[in-house]
């Protein structure tokens, strides 16, 4: 077993659920993680989360995510922490992937809902998770998201998972305003929780209550924005915070494909072929990139570029 990592200071603010970059032969682009990498910087983001659902996590090879985390550790030489996603089936083979992820360079393992449990009863959840948990190398952050089939993770296992000492994130994508309590109470109990609200759209509730920050799928060009909410929001300043939230939905939706998110992973990386990060918009789950986005894309690279270009330094 590799040796345990602590990451002692976890920064607060926003976090990118980073898209993985692919050539045309739908490898991983090395060259355009590079820049991807570097324009993350630029942004102000805080860290990167790999193989996530915008990262195509459940659809690349475990080579393909083990060439994305080694390219990813030698593009940020330490300027980030970096997550991965290690969502599996069973416990064991959770704790095979965040062996591997540890040897690549990451420093937390990312446990999302398994894609196809045995069963969904609480006992059978909560089984797994400890088990995976208890026996991992490295700190655990806990992606919050509806299980394949429909429903969330029940409360009871999310309160045990929240509890332990290894736990150290949680990406809340639940959407669900109970839920969101019940992560602020668990913090209140281990205040070394960091909490991370994944649902974009609707940051400010999350902020109110004293989530530590956003990890969000656009990132990667709505990061440096989606810094300006955070820091309206810890100035007090929620009318400017609103108006930036709606600013950032109305980027989110034109790059998307508008509130159907016809065009989504096709849409992003679109963008950021535009901006001249990445190289195509190939994506696995073949999102298509009908006109009307391409339109629409064209009319944030004009009007958006304060935000998807902010001064460096």
């Amino acid at each position: 077993m590799s040796k345990p990592r602590v990451t002692n200071k976890f920064p607060a603010g926003v976090w990118s659920a980073a898209p993985t970059p692919f050539t045309s032969k739908m490898e991983v682009d090395a060259g355009s993680v590079r820049r991807m990498v570097e324009h993350h910087i630029r942004l102000g983001i805080k860290g990167l989360f790999l193989g996530g659902t915008n990262g195509e996590g459940p659809w690349i090879t475990e080579s393909q995510r083990r060439t994305l985390v080694r390219a990813v550790t030698r593009a940020t030489r330490k300027r980030m922490l970096l997550a991965v996603q290690v969502t599996d089936n069973s416990a064991a083979r959770i704790v095979d992937n965040i062996e591997m992820a540890a040897e690549d360079g990451a420093d937390i393992a990312v446990i999302a809902p398994p894609y196809f449990p045995p069963q969904k009863t609480p006992d059978v959840l909560l089984n797994l998770y400890l088990g995976a948990i208890d026996r991992s190398c490295l700190p655990i952050g806990i992606y919050d998201r509806v299980m394949a089939g429909g429903g969330l993770v029940p409360d009871v296992v999310m309160k045990a998972v929240l509890a332990k000492k290894k736990v150290i994130m949680l990406k809340d994508s639940s959407a669900n305003m109970d839920r969101m309590q019940r992560a602020v109470e668990a913090k209140r109990r281990r205040p070394a929780l960091k909490l991370l609200n994944g649902w974009e759209f609707n940051c400010l509730p999350y902020l109110k209550a004293g989530y530590d920050g956003l990890l969000v799928g656009g990132g990667v060009f709505n990061g440096y924005l989606a810094g300006q909410i955070v820091a309206a929001a810890a100035a007090g300043q929620w009318e400017r915070a609103e108006r930036l939230q709606l600013k950032m939905n109305r980027m989110m939706y034109s790059v998307y494909g508008g509130k159907k998110i016809a065009c989504w992973l096709s849409g992003e990386k679109y963008l950021l072929m535009r901006m001249g990060i990445i190289r195509t918009w190939k994506n696995h789950p073949e999102y298509p990139l009908k006109p009307a986005c391409r339109r629409a894309i064209e009319r944030v690279l004009r009007c958006d570029a304060q935000w998807l270009f902010p001064p460096k330094g």
